[in-house]
């Protein structure tokens, strides 16, 4: 069996798009989750504590599956002699406390790992497409 180098550059880049496409996901619902969190911050009550919680809840889905696709990504990387390494943390973004503790300090914690969550995305992202406008370069 022979080594098809660029078989294996268009799967890479396939497994590239497809991780890209759950960041982005996760990209939005964690704005989304931000915008309800800052008017949770600021007296929204129990409909925006709900929003938020839902986009949140969205995002950890979005980020558990761009999890998998970086892995898959990563794997494929290997196979064309790149490497890619992708650390997303999907915590639990201090939910229970938001709900039992509903106060401006909680709101403001949570507000705060949905940034870093946010920061994590977003470097996800910047790395994806730099390694994919690399691949697509050859």
């Amino acid at each position: 069996m022979s080594y098809n180098w660029e078989k294996e550059r268009m799967e890479a880049i396939g497994a590239g798009y497809r991780a890209l496409e759950s960041l982005r996901e996760a990209q939005h619902n964690l704005k989304s989750a931000k915008n309800w969190g800052i008017w949770d911050m600021f007296g929204g009550g129990f409909i925006s504590t709900m929003a938020k919680h839902s986009k949140m809840d969205r995002a950890k889905q979005n980020m558990e599956q761009a999890k998998y696709d970086l892995r898959q990504f990563s794997r494929e990387l290997n196979d064309v002699n790149m490497t890619g390494y992708f650390d997303i943390e999907t915590g639990d973004f201090l939910s229970f406390a938001d709900w039992f503790f509903d106060g401006f300090i909680v709101d403001w914690m949570v507000q705060d790992r949905i940034n870093q969550a946010a920061a994590q995305v977003d470097e996800a992202i910047y790395r994806v497409e730099d390694i994919l406008n690399r691949l697509e370069q050859y």
